[in-house]
């Protein structure tokens, strides 16, 4: 057989699928069977110089249910196969249940999803033994020259199909909170399951059923639905509403579609912003140190329930960096969260002698299960509990189809380099909307703080080319408000352009 030689910096120039914040990712039909198969073989041959593959050589693969992810995990498993390893086939499963059986087993799991991005677009998520790559690991990966089998991609390719499915996977992911919690523990709860497209929509009424909830399952789609719990669709608003009144729920449960990221309502069926539901995630595990990105809710800090609030760039490698660090200074207690809701746990969570075992990737199904029992616990509802935080309110929403590039050259004119600069030119963007600048933060984007205590937070998607903005007000209409000025304003830079 002949090879021939791969640059994977260069095809990723080529062919336009690039590494965001979570893992690889672009449109489906960017993605063929050659790139697919050739990440994959990177990362594999970076594993395999590190050391970092098992003595079974088993790698565990699954995928969510956006139509080219069963071509894409075929293409993947190929590379596995083709690496002298063993493809393990977990399904379609959601990605903090392949991370998990990665974890256990001590074997490298890589996830085929595009999470909450359309249908015509996919990506790739690679874990190593021991959990997700982080931003060193990635450019290890990316930097590598790798031989790949030469002519196969010049036809479709026909790879060799996957084993049958294995259910250990999800099946020990189920087991994690069944275990974890008390039995009958949501007895006499009114559980809405919105399960559209989102591969953990079945695992979610198991979970609850099981725990002695009262199910009801809703709106389940054959077609791939964007759920974007960052940027809520409208219909998914009314339709939260709607079956709130109809059924009574106590709660309506849903995620994006890799379910990873939580979409959690209160008794109204109003949907909770993914921060505020992280810090109560946090209150009921009686976490003490907390990693959480720049644009999150200032309520975690204000609150005063936790030892240590540390802020990072956005995107699960940096608050899993974080908790890392904390982990290092002998901390414990530490867990994490991000604006999307996705909620991570940096070690192992004991309550009343049940342990949940750590899972530093981002979970959708930890954040409603505590919520509804620290609102048990508080003899409240999910409403009443949001009463107990600071009355901070965030909004986010994005520009779709707004050229990365085009994102970054218009916040670099924002950033002077010092705090001084910055100040002046925020001051000069949106001061006369919304009054004295008193702080820029570029950690991740530019984020301005005003005297009013309102923030407008401006960064590129890290996965799409979106540019996303996130304000934060003294109320919710205050935050929406600000945040449809600036969406004004971000949409005229486009046109400008």
């Amino acid at each position: 057989m002949y090879f021939e030689k791969v640059n994977i910096a260069e095809l990723m120039q080529q062919s336009g699928v690039g590494f965001g914040t979570s893992g690889a990712r672009g449109l489906a039909s960017d993605m063929t069977d050659r790139v697919c198969y050739a990440y994959t073989a990177a990362f594999l041959d970076w594993l395999r110089e590190s050391g970092l593959l098992p003595a079974d050589k088993r790698v565990a693969i699954a995928g969510d249910f956006r139509s080219s992810t069963p071509r894409i995990m075929a293409a993947v498993g190929m590379a596995v196969h083709d690496a002298g390893l063993v493809p393990l086939n977990c399904g379609f499963i959601p990605t903090p249940a392949v991370a998990l059986y990665g974890l256990k087993h001590g074997i490298p799991a890589i996830m085929v999803t595009g999470s909450h991005i359309p249908d015509d677009r996919n990506g790739i998520k690679f874990y190593k033994p021991a959990g997700e790559i982080l931003k060193d690991d990635e450019q290890a990966m990316t930097a590598r020259c790798i031989s790949l089998p030469l002519g196969i991609f010049n036809a479709a390719l026909s790879p060799r199909p996957l084993p049958d499915t294995n259910q250990a996977a999800q099946q020990d992911y189920i087991r994690r909170y069944i275990d974890f919690l008390p039995g009958d523990c949501l007895k006499g709860k009114r559980i809405g399951v919105y399960q559209h497209s989102t591969v953990v929509r079945d695992i979610m009424a198991e979970v609850f059923k099981a725990l002695g909830a009262e199910v009801t399952c809703l709106s389940r789609s054959e077609q791939f639905i964007p759920v974007d719990t960052e940027a809520i669709r409208g219909e998914d608003i009314k339709l939260a509403k709607d079956w709130s009144r109809e059924h009574g729920f106590d709660c309506i449960v849903s995620a994006d579609g890799d379910g990873d990221r939580p979409l959690v309502s209160d008794e109204h069926g109003n949907w909770l912003r993914g921060d505020v539901a992280g810090i109560l995630t946090a209150r009921y595990l009686q976490a003490e140190h907390i990693a959480t990105p720049v644009s999150c809710n200032s309520a975690v800090e204000k609150c005063g329930w936790f030892e240590h609030v540390e802020r990072t760039r956005i995107g699960s490698p940096f608050v899993i960096a974080a908790m890392q660090k904390i982990h290092a200074a002998d901390a414990a207690g530490i867990v994490a969260y991000e604006a999307n809701g996705g909620f991570l746990t940096g070690d192992d969570i004991v309550l009343d002698g049940r342990t949940l075992t750590a899972l530093p990737t981002r979970d959708a199904l930890i954040v409603p299960l505590a919520i509804l029992l620290l609102a048990a616990e508080s003899d409240t509802t999910i409403a009443g509990l949001l009463t107990s935080l600071p009355q901070r309110f965030t909004a986010s929403d994005r520009i779709k189809d707004f050229p990365t590039e085009l994102s970054k050259a218009r916040l670099a004119a924002l950033n002077g380099g010092n705090e001084t600069e910055n100040i002046r030119a925020a001051q000069a963007l949106l001061g006369e909307k919304f009054g004295k600048v008193v702080g820029v933060d570029t950690t991740d984007g530019i984020r301005m703080s005003f005297e009013s205590d309102e923030v407008v937070h401006l960064r590129p998607s890290g996965n799409a080319p979106e540019l996303r903005c996130y304000t934060e007000a003294a109320s919710e209409s205050r935050a929406v408000e600000i945040n449809e000025v600036c969406l004004v304003l971000l949409a005229g830079w486009r046109s400008a352009a």
